[in-house]
Formats: C-alpha cells, sequence, structure tokens
C-alpha cells in the first residue's frame, strides 16, 4: 500500500467513527423520545438498529486491525489506532444504554410515566452535546475542548442525584409507584453513564494527541 492510500484509509476509518457516533447520538434521542410517548414501536426500533451499530463496530475494528498488521503504523498514527479502537468501544457501549432504556419503555409499557419527564430530557441532551462536542475534538485533534467535554459531566452528575432524591422521595410518599420510579433511575443511570463514556472517549483524544493517559474526571458513580 503506498503512502497516499494509506492515509486515504485511515482517514476513512476516522471518518467511519464519525458516521458511528451519528448513529449512536440518534438512538440516545430516540429512547428519551420513545419513552416521553410511550411508543413501543419506536422502542424496538432502537433495539433491533443495535445491531446495526454493533456491526459498525466490528467493521471499524477490522480496518484498524488490517491497518496495524500490514503498514504497522509507529508514533502518531498508531496512537490515532489505538484511540480508535477504545473510542468505537464506547460507543457500542454508549449505545447498549440507549437500548436499554428502549427496552425499559417496553416494559413500562403504556402506563403514564409517574412524573413528567423534564430532567431526564435535559441529561440525555447533556450526553449527547458531551459527546459530539468530543468527537468534533477527535476530528479537530483539540485537546482543549477534550479537556472541556470532561468538565461537563459533573453536570450531569449533579442532574441524576436529583433525579434519584425525587424519585427515592415519589416511592417513600406513595409505594404504589415504585416498579414506575424504579424504571425511571434505570433511564437516568443509563444516561450518566453515557456521559461517563463520553468523557471516556474524551480521554482518548487526549492520548492520541499528546501521547499520554490522563484520567481527567472520575465518576462517583
Amino acid at each position: 500500500m503506498i503512502r497516499k492510500a494509506y492515509h486515504q484509509q485511515l482517514k476513512k476509518i476516522e471518518n467511519d467513527v464519525l458516521v458511528m457516533a451519528e448513529m449512536v447520538t440518534g438512538s440516545i434521542n430516540d429512547s428519551v423520545e420513545a419513552l416521553k410517548k410511550s411508543n413501543i414501536r419506536e422502542a424496538k426500533a432502537i433495539i433491533a438498529n443495535d445491531k446495526v451499530i454493533n456491526k459498525k463496530r466490528f467493521d471499524i475494528e477490522e480496518e484498524c486491525l488490517l491497518l496495524i498488521a500490514t503498514q504497522q503504523p509507529v508514533a502518531k498514527d498508531l496512537r490515532t489506532l489505538a484511540a480508535i479502537l477504545s473510542i468505537i468501544t464506547d460507543l457500542e457501549r454508549i449505545a447498549d444504554h440507549a437500548e436499554g432504556n428502549a427496552k425499559i419503555c417496553i416494559m413500562n409499557g403504556k402506563q403514564p410515566l409517574v412524573k413528567p419527564l423534564i430532567d431526564i430530557p435535559r441529561m440525555a441532551e447533556k450526553g449527547i452535546e458531551m459527546l459530539n462536542k468530543c468527537l468534533k475534538a477527535f476530528a479537530e485533534r483539540d485537546v482543549k475542548a477534550a479537556k472541556a467535554v470532561c468538565d461537563a459531566d459533573d453536570e450531569v452528575d449533579a442532574l441524576y442525584e436529583q433525579i434519584y432524591r425525587e424519585l427515592l422521595v415519589l416511592m417513600i410518599e406513595n409505594p404504589k409507584i415504585i416498579e414506575g420510579a424504579t424504571y425511571l433511575i434505570w433511564v437516568a443511570h443509563n444516561l450518566e453513564r453515557i456521559a461517563d463514556r463520553a468523557t471516556n472517549i474524551a480521554e482518548r483524544v487526549v492520548f492520541m494527541v499528546k501521547g499520554k493517559m490522563e484520567e481527567m474526571n472520575v465518576s462517583s458513580y
């Protein structure tokens, strides 16, 4: 493989990561919308689409490993491929969290939610925003932007704590809603984990650019 073709293949892999990220953010948003509307059909579509996301992850992984095996990249290029292998793993797991929320939507069925969804959509929006920013940092090799993503994780943690406390109070006041409230706690927890995964991706961007591993934010959950 001549050098130009090698760099074209590396660029293609990076673009594939961005395509996978778009698929994942779509699943996050759709899973919360499905829950809001008790849309079982949409929830089932999200679950089915998770297989497509999984395949995308495996395809990118194969491309990375093939490039490593045949071209033996070093230094910056090797760090880029190593970072991508980690990033796509986190993206696939983020999609799993969205799939988990779709399954919760199905479990809840057509029962009314125990409380209006206010902070849960805010958590989803913040998680998607974090993910978009760290993938932009990945594309632009922007360490400062990647580190800023990690700082935003605290906002998601605070929302999770607030939701957890509110639902706990509701369960104490009315034990009949324990099941429905527990479902929403699970949803919030999945969204909190999505933000943690976005932080992992941001850390890999820093590693890719600087060649140094840094743990920039540690979740308390």
